[in-house]
């Protein structure tokens, strides 16, 4: 999803799920970071890069894709942006382990580790809410995608095509995919930006939705293709039913997180609360723009009265720059850590567990003592009072 749901629409959500303007603002913000805590920016700050949640293409590009750094890339985007379904999927034919573990690691709404994620954030704090609502967003947009490089789960061919509405049907209109870094997409013509084919099963040019282009993260979009995994049957992606159902989860998620609801099911959505404005929504939704920051902040500022602060990367540096070394975990950046450490280690533990080496080991600690990134041990206080 792009900036404009992962910040404007997420203080609308939370807004609506009984949050306060400041309460709503922060766990926007920690939503929007989800996106651009990259070691780079861990660097600058001298943070632990173990709490890295995205990766810039540079970063990407000095990443080997050896069975370690593959394993470094599939921590990240599995555990934050493209949150398997279903651990022991198995494709329709018979294929090889290390087909059918890709294959396991594909993202798709109501899987078995939303729950959790949710979860985990109940009774902490608003920047491990965002983190979750971040995820349980991406499920929505991200979905058929998996988050490790593979030419066979990721890759799309010719055959991809736009569905415009025209009245009670649609037009169907071939996408012109292109490769340019700095030319911004066309709706109006279909002309949209992908990355560039290459013919190798490991490239980070394979990750993700990145042959999909932007698609997946625009609202109003409408599309059908036919990816190898699914054995080239057509998939239609319709954007504006997705991202309504985000949008309605997220507020029943964020509702059991601030108590108003007992337990977080799957496949609930708050229509009730967004009946009065179900048609703003889905004018903001789906309406033909690359950036729908404008229309979800006025929405948002209508609905709590009060003027969202543009995000700022800045001001999360600064904060924590400032601060005294004992001081630095108190700081939005020092919270978020900790929830992106919780979350990262929570993932990578169930695909391990699921007998899936792909996002590499881990180590129960009770078992056998702490073993790895020094920086995990912020979460061992944590888990030892959850045990109690």
């Amino acid at each position: 999803m792009n900036p404009d749901f992962h910040y404007y629409a997420t203080y609308c959500a939370a807004t609506l799920a009984g949050y306060s303007h400041e309460d709503s603002a922060a766990i926007a913000a920690s939503d929007r970071f989800v996106d651009r805590c990259t070691e780079t920016f861990l660097t600058t700050v001298k943070a632990p890069l173990s709490a890295a949640t995205t990766q810039l293409p540079l970063e990407l590009l000095d990443t080997p894709t050896d069975p370690v750094g593959l394993q470094k890339i599939t921590r990240i985007w599995a555990s934050f942006h493209f949150l398997p379904y279903d651990l022991q999927a198995m494709p329709p034919k018979r294929s090889s382990k290390r087909y059918r573990n890709k294959y396991r690691l594909i993202c798709r709404p109501n899987g078995e580790l939303l729950q959790p994620t949710v979860e985990l954030a109940k009774g902490k704090n608003n920047e491990a809410i965002g983190i979750a609502m971040h995820i349980l967003s991406d499920t929505w947009a991200h979905q058929n995608f998996a988050g490790t490089p593979s030419l066979v789960i990721n890759n799309t061919n010719y055959y991809f095509y736009e569905l415009i509405p025209d009245g009670d049907s649609f037009i169907e209109r071939k996408i012109n995919f292109r490769y340019s870094a700095f030319t911004p997409d066309d709706p109006d013509k279909s002309v949209y930006t992908q990355s560039p084919y290459y013919n190798s099963e490991n490239s980070i040019i394979n990750l993700g939705h990145g042959r999909a282009g932007y698609l997946p993260d625009y609202s109003y979009v409408r599309f059908k293709y036919m990816p190898a995994w699914g054995e080239y049957e057509e998939i239609i992606k319709d954007n504006p039913s997705d991202y309504l159902h985000a949008f309605c989860q997220m507020i029943t998620a964020l509702k059991y997180l601030r108590g108003t609801i007992p337990s977080f099911e799957l496949n609930r959505y708050d229509w009730e609360a967004i009946a009065p404005y179900r048609t703003e929504i889905e004018q903001i939704i789906g309406k033909r723009q690359l950036d729908a920051s404008e229309d979800w902040k006025a929405f948002g500022e209508k609905l709590s009265g009060q003027t969202i602060p543009p995000y700022s990367q800045e001001d999360i540096q600064e904060e924590y720059i400032r601060a005294d070394k004992d001081k630095k975990d108190e700081t939005f950046l020092g919270k978020f850590i900790i929830a992106a450490l919780a979350q990262k280690s929570m993932i990578t533990g169930k695909i391990f567990q699921s007998g899936n080496k792909l996002a590499g080991y881990s180590v129960d600690y009770k078992k056998k003592g702490f073993r790895g990134d020094k920086a995990y041990k912020k979460l061992l206080p944590q888990k030892e009072k959850e045990s109690r």
